[in-house]
């Protein structure tokens, strides 16, 4: 599965590099390079659970992340760099080559080194068939709660981080200064995915750090709405992305454990798409509820009333059963 991915997104991205001039071809590039991210994403859940012992397995995921959040925000520092102000029409084309490039030499390592299972079992390999693990996950109450969680947080970081230069606009922020404050919530998000796996792996809970990440975020969110200081919009901006993006990794893990035998691809999955789907929704409706003024403070209070909502649903979780303070895996 994440062979699929690697070649589609190695593929499509040295094709939109090599032309790049033609925005038809750019656009089929890129929405093929879309087409093979949920393989990689998806598996996250599946390469930990296979991979690594119980113990270690947020811990390994939140690593995954953050490598994710790492490749985001090279891709905002690189590309200015690469790109500049003088002549774009042809410096863009060449970052787009040095970006399929990278992704064609990354894919040749992935087939050159990666194994599919490990020599020895770290852990039980039964999993029911799709449409079985599916059904199941369908009448798992805090599964279902937890995809009521993914629908609001990440929805609600996919709209910020689309429209946070219309958001901090109308309180006098440059474009600059929106950019470095969308930089800070991914530097925020690495910083946070070392960190709360870590510390959950290491007291065996999975929900108390869940609920101090979504408490975290919601003065990180109401900062970003409000802030008129600069240096309080990075701080909020900052904190937003490392307590908000930190709950992704304990979320894919808490979801694999409480659906245990589910293929962890499939939970994975379906967390990932309740907050696609929702920050579609969620950015239309920003733009819906712009002020005249461009301000967008009333769709930002309603958002942070969301995460209060998340924050107590959160609360209603049940510790993952394959926690138990008895087991040494």
């Amino acid at each position: 599965g994440v062979g699929i991915g690697v070649v589609l997104t190695a593929g499509f991205g040295m094709a939109r590099g090599l032309l790049a001039d033609h925005y038809a071809w750019v656009l089929a590039a890129q929405i093929g390079i879309a087409v093979g991210q949920p393989f990689i994403l998806n598996a996250i859940a599946k390469v930990v659970g296979r991979w690594f012992p119980l113990r270690e397995r947020a811990t390994a995921a939140g690593l995954g992340s953050l490598a994710m959040y790492a490749g985001i925000f090279l891709g905002l520092v690189l590309t200015p760099l690469l790109v500049g102000t003088s002549r774009p029409e042809l410096t863009l084309p060449r970052a787009l080559l040095g970006y399929g490039i990278a992704s064609a030499v990354v894919g040749v390592v992935f087939f050159a080194l990666v194994r599919e299972r490990p020599a020895t079992s770290v852990g039980p390999e039964e999993r029911s068939l799709v449409l079985d693990g599916l059904k199941s996950m369908m009448r798992n109450r805090d599964f279902l709660l937890l995809l009521v969680l993914f629908f609001i947080g990440l929805g609600l970081f996919n709209a910020v981080t689309t429209w946070i230069e219309d958001i901090v606009r109308p309180r006098g922020f440059t474009i600059d200064q929106a950019g470095l404050a969308g930089g800070m919530m991914v530097v925020g998000g690495i910083v946070g995915a070392l960190v709360l796996p870590v510390l959950s792996d290491r007291a065996r809970r999975r929900v108390p750090f869940m609920v101090l990440a979504l408490a975290g975020a919601i003065p990180g969110l109401l900062g970003v709405a409000f802030a008129t200081s600069y240096a309080l919009l990075l701080v909020s901006s900052f904190a937003l992305g490392a307590f908000l993006l930190s709950s992704g990794p304990l979320g894919f893990q808490y979801g694999a454990e409480i659906t245990h035998p589910a293929p962890e691809g499939t939970s994975n999955g379906l967390l990932l798409l309740a907050g696609q789907v929702s920050g579609i929704a969620f950015i239309v409706g920003m733009d819906a509820l712009k002020a005249p003024s461009g301000s967008m403070s009333l769709s930002l209070a309603i958002l942070a009333g969301l995460l209060v909502v998340a924050l107590a649903l959160a609360t209603r979780l049940r510790e993952s059963p394959a926690l138990r303070p008895t087991e040494r895996q």
